[in-house]
């Protein structure tokens, strides 16, 4: 199976595709597909890469990533398995002017803003229910339950996750180039890791690659990496209580105390010690 573009797997005569991942570990090819994708993360946590934005998933987290739209969710199985639910659907599943009906113009924002990838802010226990009960659902109430679950989803606050560089999807080629980087950087992130060895994966020469990442993530290679980096401080710093700050920083990829702590302050806000008290 190529990785770009993915193809769902479809059962005959179904417009809407429910999915149960209940696994040790997620597929964690980058990957895109037609579908738009409402994930609900019933159970466990990880890293995901959805356009240019890097984060961290974790129990009760719902996203909507839009059609075409690279992503991919990674979970370390020594933190336990994960439980997510996904729904698979293409605005056209129903017809091409179904969505374009009157009674669904409350939903345009909603989908418009999927395009970029968008995380719920503080999902409400009914749209989780909702979701978790769309597995035993018939079909007929599957699709009436749907209709539910985008009205609760638009009426919920989120937060937009990609920059509009990633309104425009990878073709087969540009996409393993760009799932290679990523891949290498999420494998590799606490090493000393340097342009040439990136650009090598790329088959390119740094200051090519430099232009090339920017352009298709509108950020530099050097901050992209410094996102995975400090998302995992986060992770450590929340859990893993018995290291300290110095072993964080290493285990992160820092080699410098004080620059992870300064590094850290300026994409949180708030220094490493700060935020392990408030977590």
């Amino acid at each position: 199976m190529k990785v770009f573009p993915f193809k769902i797997p479809k059962p005959e005569n179904e417009t809407l595709v429910v999915q149960e991942d209940h696994v040790p570990k997620l597929y964690d090819k980058l990957h895109q597909h037609q579908e738009i994708q409402i994930s609900l993360i019933k159970k466990g946590e990880g890293s995901f890469i959805i356009g240019d934005h890097v984060g961290e998933f974790r129990e009760r987290d719902i996203f909507i990533i839009g059609e075409n739209l690279p992503h991919v969710f990674r979970n370390d199985p020594l933190d336990g398995e994960v439980h997510m639910i996904s729904l698979f659907f293409m605005k056209s599943s129903y017809g091409d002017h179904f969505f374009a009906l009157p009674e669904f113009k409350s939903l345009d924002p909603l989908f418009q803003a999927s395009a970029l990838g968008i995380q719920l802010d503080r999902p409400s226990d009914y749209l989780r229910e909702l979701i978790e009960k769309m597995i035993l659902n018939s079909k007929l109430d599957r699709f009436i339950s749907f209709l539910e679950i985008l009205k609760a989803i638009s009426q919920e606050r989120f937060s937009s996750l990609s920059s509009d560089i990633h309104k425009k999807s990878y073709g087969e080629e540009e996409g393993k180039r760009m799932r290679d980087i990523f891949e290498f950087s999420l494998n590799n992130y606490d090493q000393n890791i340097n342009l040439h060895q990136v650009a090598d994966i790329a088959n390119m020469t740094p200051n090519a690659f430099c232009r090339y990442f920017k352009q298709r993530t509108n950020k530099t290679y050097i901050n992209f990496l410094l996102d995975i980096r400090i998302g995992h401080a986060c992770k450590l710093l929340t859990k893993k209580t018995d290291l300290s700050i110095a072993e964080i920083s290493y285990k992160s990829g820092f080699n410098n105390l004080t620059n992870f702590n300064r590094k850290f302050k300026s994409i949180k806000g708030i220094t490493p010690s700060e935020f392990r008290k408030k977590n």
